[in-house]
């Protein structure tokens, strides 16, 4: 396991309030999943992005897809599983590795109207997103999911995310670009470009994960990393 500290403050939007100071326990993560959608373009692999809203949490910072872990992706059945490798690097737990698979296929679909799928029935899921992609007979093939890496909000914030991070080929979704309207300007852009934008520092970091990944011509990697803080430095490892 490879451990590399940063020595400089915490990136996170300034929107997000710091915790009371009459709590004296950090506040629970919510579960979140999120979907790098890539593609080969002329000038390398690009990835979609969009602009979140000024109300929404990291307001006008560029994002991808993505949000939280909701109960209902515990219950549709998929066309297909997550790699085995991958189900225990997410989580002890291959349920809930599951629901953050899920929950990053659903957050795509609503948010940018693209789906990995295959068909399958998802069977009776009482969510409105869910019954919609079941409508077009499809279910998440989550064997063509690949996983970027896992990152936790700093301790010291009063909203705070324990996320995973996936990322999958445009050639193997389906549907039409454009979603939900929760993201704006919503477009595929070089990867290298895409880091120019206004974002926060664990979106820069995955991005740079990206990078290395297709340095190394997007070969399985053998460790993933993990993106967290200390006393609000940023850090990382892989493991």
């Amino acid at each position: 396991m490879v451990s590399v500290s940063d020595p400089r403050p915490a990136a996170t939007p300034g929107d997000i309030p710091k915790r009371s100071a009459d709590k004296a326990h950090p506040v629970k993560p919510k579960d979140s999943a999120s979907m790098l959608v890539l593609r080969r373009g002329p000038r390398g692999v690009e990835v979609l992005m969009g602009r979140r809203g000024r109300k929404a949490v990291f307001s006008n910072a560029y994002v991808f897809a993505g949000g939280k872990v909701d109960k209902a992706d515990a219950a549709p059945v998929p066309a297909s599983r997550l790699d085995p490798d991958l189900e225990r690097r997410i989580s002890s737990s291959p349920a809930k590795a599951q629901s953050f698979a899920m929950a990053a296929v659903r957050e795509t679909f609503e948010e940018t109207g693209l789906i990995l799928g295959a068909p399958g029935d998802l069977g009776e899921t009482g969510d409105a997103s869910w019954e919609e992609m079941r409508a077009l007979g499809l279910a998440p093939d989550l064997r063509k999911l690949g996983y970027v890496g896992h990152a936790i909000t700093p301790a010291s914030r009063a909203v705070r995310f324990n996320a995973r991070f996936f990322c999958a080929w445009e050639e193997d979704m389906a549907g039409e670009l454009g979603g939900s309207g929760e993201l704006a300007d919503l477009a595929y852009l070089p990867v290298e470009e895409a880091l120019k934008l206004q974002m926060v520092d664990v979106t820069q970091f995955m991005l740079e994960e990206m990078l290395r990944r297709e340095d190394n011509g997007f070969a399985t990697p053998t460790s993933y990393p993990f993106f967290g803080y200390r006393k609000d430095r940023r850090y990382h490892r892989y493991k």
